[in-house]
């Protein structure tokens, strides 16, 4: 299934996104911010990305879209590509080391990856979404590559709100960074340890 059809189901999760953003307190979410960005200076752990912003947000690729072809997807616009630069600076001012950068092959998500430049970017379709997880390899594999990550650095992972969504259950907004502790007991192959929110 194609990443467009994928993404048109994102706005029935619209409502209960926004339930769970105004149930967060800007107090929790500093502290959930702290812990996520000492989890990576620490090392060892998971840092999943949503791409940066890519209007219209949530309204998947044009009809006929092509993999291989950036013109013909949704694509970064300037905000978004600002939100990459900024969280790249801002994983080399905490200090976080990157091992491995691994992005979904659509074209959003790799300008988000090389412009953070916090290292050279592989491609991995386990980071494409796919709307039957229970049954998805591609889930199963993202789960292994979590889980077994060790370090000693942070593994940077770029995807898809969905791609976030069939792991962990919620949805992140575009930019947003959420940290996973790898551990191979936990369902979705690591225990959330934080978010990040987009940079501004």
């Amino acid at each position: 299934m194609t990443e467009s059809r994928i993404l048109c189901q994102l706005g029935r999760a619209v409502p209960w996104l926004l339930v769970i953003s105004l149930s967060l307190t800007p107090g929790a979410a500093a502290r959930d911010s702290n812990e996520a960005w000492d989890a990576l200076v620490k090392g060892g752990h998971v840092a999943l990305i949503r791409h940066g912003n890519a209007p219209p947000g949530y309204g998947g690729d044009p009809p006929g879209f092509k993999i291989d072809d950036c013109k013909t997807q949704r694509n970064l616009d300037e905000q978004g590509r600002g939100e990459a630069r900024a969280l790249g600076e801002a994983f080399r001012s905490h200090g976080v080391r990157v091992d491995r950068v691994l992005s979904s092959p659509w074209c959003r998500c790799l300008e988000t990856a090389r412009l953070m430049a916090v290292g050279s970017v592989e491609t991995s379709w386990a980071l494409v979404p796919d709307m039957q997880p229970s049954v998805s390899v591609r889930l199963r594999e993202l789960k292994e590559i979590v889980a077994a990550w060790r370090g000693p650095g942070t593994l940077v992972l770029v995807t898809h709100a969905l791609t976030v969504r069939a792991l962990l259950g919620f949805l992140p907004i575009q930019g947003e960074t959420v940290v996973l502790k790898p551990g191979p007991g936990s369902a979705a192959g690591g225990d959330l340890v934080g978010m990040i929110a987009a940079p501004e």
